[in-house]
């Protein structure tokens, strides 16, 4: 039986550190990841691999999760798992990563929530080599191949219904020309700026999620955000 005081107790101590308590949560949480994941097959997938990214977005929900909204850590935990899903199915469909750098990824993902747990940054990437027991290629190439590539119509903010492609000004007829463009000018940007779109964009961090990351509230999050869009547009109308 769901026991959801449980649940919340284990997840405090899991953002606190305590790596046991994930391993429980995710332990006893196995079958909702299951039953959420087998939603998704038929799609090209194993289903041992939608069930390892289901693992990681229930990873997610219990670092996010805000028990101060009343709402069931499960409740929660489906949303989050569900969305995981949803964007590695819609972004492995542009770049074919093979099963070997999957596994790797996961190792390398669950290694780097942990050492952020326990020490309040992320890792390096030499933290992470010794960590996994990996050499500096292999995590690299796991780290480039599982990062997901930037949705033009993703949504800016939280409340704000305006898309990235919308603020930037890019015509889908300009295709290539526009998207290296882009990506040029996010080179440009200061590390604290990439920090940011990074956390937003490629790793689909919320503004709140992005926000505790970066030591900022949610609304001055919100703000440079605006403001980074906004000079991007500029410096690709130049």
């Amino acid at each position: 039986m769901y026991d959801n005081a449980r649940n919340i107790v284990l997840v405090r101590r899991a953002k606190e550190g305590d790596r046991e308590a994930l391993e429980s949560v995710l332990r006893e949480n196995a079958g909702l990841i299951k039953s959420v994941a087998l939603r998704f097959q038929g799609r090209g997938q194993d289903t041992e691999d939608l069930i390892q990214i289901g693992t990681i977005g229930m990873m997610k929900a219990v670092h996010g999760f805000d028990e101060e909204f009343g709402t069931a850590f499960s409740t929660y935990a489906v949303h989050m798992v569900s969305g995981e899903l949803k964007r590695f199915l819609r972004d492995d469909g542009l770049i074919k990563v093979s099963r070997d750098i999957k596994r790797r990824g996961y190792i390398i993902y669950r290694a780097s929530e942990d050492f952020a747990a326990k020490n309040g940054r992320e890792p390096k990437i030499s933290e992470l080599c010794e960590i996994c027991d990996m050499s500096q290629e292999d995590v690299i190439t796991a780290l480039e191949a599982m990062t997901p590539a930037v949705s033009l119509q993703e949504k800016l903010g939280d409340d704000d219904s305006s898309s990235f492609e919308e603020l930037v000004g890019v015509d889908n007829s300009e295709e290539i020309t526009d998207k290296l463009a882009l990506s040029e000018a996010l080179k440009n940007l200061p590390k604290d700026e990439q920090k940011l779109i990074y956390l937003r964009y490629f790793r689909g961090l919320t503004q709140s999620e992005s926000a505790k990351q970066l030591g900022m509230t949610q609304v001055k999050v919100s703000r440079r955000e605006k403001k980074i869009i906004e000079k991007l547009r500029k410096e690709m109308i130049v």
